[in-house]
């Protein structure tokens, strides 16, 4: 595999004893795009951006970010940005604290560390909480701090695992600016995952649908729409319904 593109996957596999969590996903994702990734739940979304983002080891596959192998750890964490679906948070610490040390943690300067939170504090609307002890943080303000803690290091890729859960409209809609933002410059890919479907179909570049642990579809989100019936545009929401419906063919994974 090459650096042509920001993510690709041979065969990346998972089982959990007789269960295959992922089974044979084979992507490629270009570099400053994002990637929108829809599934129902436990379909196997999870578990694949914890092998991409080398927290959990496929059990066969290969997989390379910006051209270096997931496991190369040390290399790929250098080249990445998380934000999972319970974002990681020192609960005894202030917001700014936890920043601070996020950035320390990366080896940023002082300065440009300083420069960098208080743009995102600013964007995200966390100026006047960033004093506050993450204890007595909403669900709302948790996510925003895990979000700057994701991309404070300007990571090639970023994976966003429900980036907008728990926001309101307002914060929501800042969000999805950051990410138009961030990929925007063609710097930052976005590898972004969320049952939130407007946000799919108006971020992504391509979207791929995962059910069962199989790559069922993946494509651009308007050329999905007309996939399903020949020449009918359809909303993103009825596609998904359409490709992860029931059907007779036994279930070969979560």
């Amino acid at each position: 595999m090459s650096c042509d593109f920001a993510v690709r996957t041979v065969g990346l596999s998972k089982r959990f004893g007789d269960l295959w969590a992922v089974r044979d996903l084979d992507l490629e994702i270009s570099m400053g795009s994002v990637y929108g990734f829809l599934g129902p739940n436990g379909s196997g979304k999870t578990t694949t951006m914890r092998m991409l983002t080398t927290l959990t080891k496929p059990t066969s596959g290969s997989a390379e970010i910006m051209g270096v192998d997931i496991q190369d750890r040390e290399r790929v964490i250098g080249k990445i940005g998380y934000l999972p679906e319970q974002p990681p948070l020192f609960e005894e610490l202030s917001g700014l604290e936890q920043l601070s040390y996020v950035s320390k943690l990366y080896g940023l300067s002082s300065d440009v560390a300083g420069e960098r939170i208080e743009y995102y504090l600013r964007k995200l609307d966390m100026v006047d909480a960033a004093g506050r002890k993450i204890e007595g943080y909403s669900k709302g303000m948790r996510q925003k701090i895990g979000i700057i803690q994701a991309v404070i290091h300007k990571p090639e890729v970023v994976f966003l695992d429900e980036p907008t859960s728990g926001l309101d409209p307002k914060s929501a809609r800042t969000v999805k600016d950051l990410i138009s933002e961030l990929s925007g410059s063609s710097e930052t890919t976005v590898f972004l995952s969320t049952h939130i479907l407007s946000v799919v179909d108006e971020l992504s570049d391509k979207v791929g649908v995962l059910k069962n642990g199989d790559l069922v579809t993946e494509g651009a989100p308007e050329d999905l729409k007309k996939k399903v019936e020949s020449g009918e545009s359809r909303s993103l929401e009825e596609v998904f319904l359409s490709v992860t419906a029931d059907h007779k063919e036994e279930s070969k994974g979560r």
